[in-house]
């Protein structure tokens, strides 16, 4: 995992540098791009009593102050072009008991391990843009 202060975000290609984002040919992304809230994830922390960092998660990207939606087909906008529409709850996987005991547990209640999304909209975006829940 890379933490960085910009990226581009495609529909072709979804976070740029991660190839999990990538559209096979014929196939509709569900998974283009992760997202969790520092929020979800500090509760998370509280309840196992930790303090390890958000990238651990793996996520692709950390939002703070805004509340995404539990729901699929909501269209959260980040910055001046980025949009992304929800594709569903990212389960926390297994590999969460490796970076610590009881935290796949500890991000399964209310969608604390975040949000799936395919990418609706192109847009660069940088820390502190602002993010909006469109729909």
């Amino acid at each position: 995992m890379q933490t960085v202060g910009q990226v581009l975000v495609t529909c072709e290609h979804g976070v740029a540098g991660d190839f999990r984002g990538a559209v096979r040919p014929g196939k509709v992304p569900l998974r283009q791009v992760s997202l969790i809230e520092a929020e979800s994830w500090a509760a998370a922390m509280a309840a196992l009593g930790a303090d390890i960092p958000w990238f651990e998660r793996r996520a692709n990207l950390l939002v703070a102050g805004v509340k995404l939606p539990r729901r699929t087909g909501a269209v959260i906008a980040i910055g001046a072009d980025l949009r992304i529409e929800t594709t569903g709850e990212c389960d926390p996987c297994s590999r969460m008991e490796e970076i610590a005991p009881g935290l796949k547990a500890a991000l399964t209640p209310f969608w604390r391990g975040g949000v799936l999304g395919r990418v609706i909209s192109d847009g660069t975006i940088a820390v502190g843009d602002q993010v909006r829940i469109e729909q």
